[in-house]
């Protein structure tokens, strides 16, 4: 069997279709390789966590969790994983459609339920980390945006995550805490891609969270608002049933919830008490 490019980050923008495509096929001209010696593998005969680890996890997740998995590499020698980042209902729909994969850790539990209700995952979800949102403007904050009612001026260009999204719902709460009524210009299929509409300025405000704004430095600005604090969503990690490296999807996971873990996420802006 011909490995895979090392720490292969599948795209975002590809959507849920197209990360299944890919990892189906992955997994069917892999489908021999256990007679082969098994690439992925589950673990060294030493125990120490070894081969190929597939994490499918939230857009938010994205910068912590690649750090995450860099130093879970340095700290397994022969361990390689790979991360499909996107929105977490997509990313749920690809594991109950049937996407390999080992690890999956989503925005809120609503999209964890998507897969614990299909069978799909092994044991019970655990809440690492939780996030809040944030008001995303541009640089300098030139609209001068200092609340949540401020973006339902008619005046202004406002992106939200699609409703279906964590972050979308999120969103949805806050403004009904608010009593609020806010019509966005687009509705964006994960919390990357409406941060993107604000950075490219293609938006003049975008509801995210702290964590993508924190991740995009100077490129952006971020404005509290209190009714954030109704819509702080929690974030579940599981192993999945048919994970094709169970041992070392495990040891990922326990690494996540580590003190190092927890510092890593808390350095990026999430919530870890």
């Amino acid at each position: 069997m011909t490995r895979p490019a090392p720490r292969t980050r599948l795209s975002r923008s590809a959507g849920a279709g197209a990360a299944v495509l890919l990892v189906l096929g992955a997994a069917t001209a892999c489908s021999s390789s256990s007679s082969d010696g098994d690439e992925a593998g589950s673990g060294s005969a030493s125990g120490e966590p070894s081969g190929a680890v597939t994490v499918f996890a939230a857009a938010s997740l994205t910068e912590s969790f690649t750090t995450l998995g860099e130093r879970f590499e340095k700290a397994n020698p022969g361990t390689e994983v790979t991360f499909n980042f996107g929105g977490s209902d997509s990313l749920a729909a690809g594991i109950t459609s049937g996407a390999p994969a080992d690890v999956f850790a989503s925005a809120s539990p609503r999209t964890m339920k998507i897969v614990t209700d299909a069978g799909d995952a092994a044991g019970t979800p655990a809440t690492f980390v939780r996030n809040q949102l944030e008001i995303a403007t541009l640089p300098g904050n030139p609209d001068h945006i200092s609340s949540l009612r401020d973006l339902t001026d008619s005046k202004l260009k406002v992106v939200l995550c699609a409703k279906e999204v964590p972050c979308g719902a999120a969103a949805q709460t806050a403004l009904d805490a608010a009593g609020l009524k806010l019509t966005p210009v687009s509705y964006e299929q994960d919390v990357k891609s409406a941060l993107t509409k604000v950075r490219l300025k293609e938006a003049d405000a975008a509801l995210v969270y702290k964590t993508d704004v924190h991740a995009a430095g100077d490129k952006v600005e971020g404005v509290d608002f209190p009714e954030a604090a109704e819509a702080i969503n929690d974030y579940p990690i599981t192993l999945l049933k048919d994970a094709p490296n169970a041992a070392a999807a495990e040891a990922f996971i326990a690494y996540v919830r580590s003190d190092e873990g927890r510092r890593v996420l808390a350095d990026a802006g999430f919530l870890t008490s």
